[in-house]
């Protein structure tokens, strides 16, 4: 049995934070499932970022099961104001990741379940509820889908690799002509998975996943997935991940393409100088 130590010297075996974080999937699943292509109203928010019922009751029930197994942990999310950031162990959810593809009725939503030990993400759940699909991984455990083990594929240049983002809109100022630097020398860029494509990434379909403007709750989860798949995961400039990072995430299949694009992004897209 893995366990984590906390800053007290007590422990919280890896079993039970995976068997918490596996039944607040079961429970996300179940509401959104029943919101999923009806006419549920959503509200603009104060970043103009769309919101519905279904993201606050979601993260509302995820936060109570928290709240009654580890009344001593943290919880960052989406939706509500945090609780106890600074506790050893927090838990970084996101009750609905994709709530514009929600709203049009695209099934490629999923709900976020991270858990940070010490300002590190040891744990990470990605649960797409209509596709009935789960990934879950961290430290000392490989990443699974829906059970089976799964793993990054290589790929040895940045020409050869499959590029996903959200969107081309998150990327502004100079982070915009570095993504389109990026996307020039990688073999196709792709739009539109939201979290998915870091589910595809780990199971050895995507090669890299670029992205900016992020909370913690949308890549604290994403992390420790990506990585016990046997792939990186780390900021722009290949810093590793934490409630901290600035929002601008990298993550690659392959360290190659991990280093060629990080070359590119931490630059600023600018071509380098010949000598």
């Amino acid at each position: 049995m893995n366990r984590v130590p906390t800053a007290t010297g007590a422990s919280v075996s890896t079993e039970a934070l995976v068997g918490l974080a596996e039944r607040m999937a079961d429970a996300s699943g179940t509401v959104l499932r029943g919101y999923f292509r009806t006419d549920i109203r959503a509200y603009e928010k104060a970043d103009s970022t769309p919101v519905t019922i279904a993201d606050r009751e979601v993260e509302t029930a995820l936060r109570e099961m928290i709240e009654a197994e580890f009344p001593d942990h943290g919880v960052v999310g989406e939706e509500f104001a945090p609780v106890r950031r600074d506790a050893p162990y927090v838990w970084v959810v996101d009750p609905l990741d994709g709530t514009s593809g929600f709203i049009t009725g695209k099934p490629l939503f999923g709900t976020l379940i991270g858990c940070v030990h010490d300002g590190i993400p040891i744990l990470g759940l990605i649960d797409h509820p209509v596709l009935r699909e789960r990934w879950i991984g961290g430290e000392g455990l490989p990443t699974a889908f829906n059970g089976e083990r799964v793993r990054v594929r290589s790929c040895a240049k940045l020409s050869e690799a499959m590029l996903y983002a959200t969107t081309p809109h998150m990327f502004v100022g100079a982070d915009a002509y570095a993504f389109e630097t990026l996307c020039e020398a990688v073999k196709r860029p792709q739009y539109g998975a939201d979290c998915y494509a870091y589910a595809m990434l780990a199971t050895g379909f995507v090669d890299l996943v670029v992205e900016a403007n992020m909370k913690p709750c949308d890549f604290c989860a994403l992390a420790p997935v990506v990585q016990a798949a046997g792939g990186i995961m780390t900021d722009w400039q290949g810093k590793p991940l934490g409630l901290d990072s600035d929002g601008r995430v990298i993550a690659a299949g392959d360290e190659r393409v991990h280093a060629e694009a990080l070359k590119i992004l931490s630059a600023g897209g600018e071509p380098e100088q010949g000598g």
